[in-house]
C-alpha cells in the first residue's frame, strides 16, 4: 500500500473521491470550453459567410452534440458508482461484523 496516500486512520483516498473529482473536472472543463467557443464566436472576428465562420459554427454544433452524447451516459456512470459504493459499504460492514465475532466469546 502506498504510504503517501494514507490519512490519519490509515485509509487511502478512495474510488468515490476520484469519481467526484473526475466528474467535477469534466463539468468545469466543458464549461470553460463553452465559454471559449462562445467568446470567439461572439467576438465578431470573422467575416459573415466566411469559411472560418462556417468552421466555428460546425465546431459549436459538434461540441454540443458531443455534450449530448456524454450526458446520455451520465446515468450509467452514476449507477455504476452507486453499485460500487454499496458494495464497498457492505464489505466494510462484513469486516466489522467479523471483527466483532472474533472478539466475542461470552453469552448471556
Amino acid at each position: 500500500m502506498n504510504l503517501n496516500k494514507m490519512n490519519k486512520k490509515g485509509q487511502t483516498g478512495g474510488l468515490i473521491t476520484g469519481l467526484v473529482f473526475g466528474v467535477a473536472s469534466l463539468v468545469i472543463g466543458v464549461i470553460i470550453a463553452f465559454v471559449i467557443v462562445t467568446t470567439l464566436t461572439g467576438a465578431g472576428l470573422l467575416e459573415d459567410g466566411s469559411t472560418e465562420e462556417m468552421a466555428v459554427d460546425n465546431l459549436t454544433a459538434n461540441f454540443s452534440e458531443g455534450i449530448d452524447e456524454v450526458s446520455k451516459k451520465v446515468p450509467t456512470v452514476l449507477l455504476v458508482a452507486a453499485i460500487v459504493l454499496i458494495l464497498g459499504v457492505l464489505a466494510i460492514l462484513v469486516g466489522v461484523w467479523q471483527r466483532m465475532r472474533m472478539g466475542g466469546g461470552t453469552t448471556l
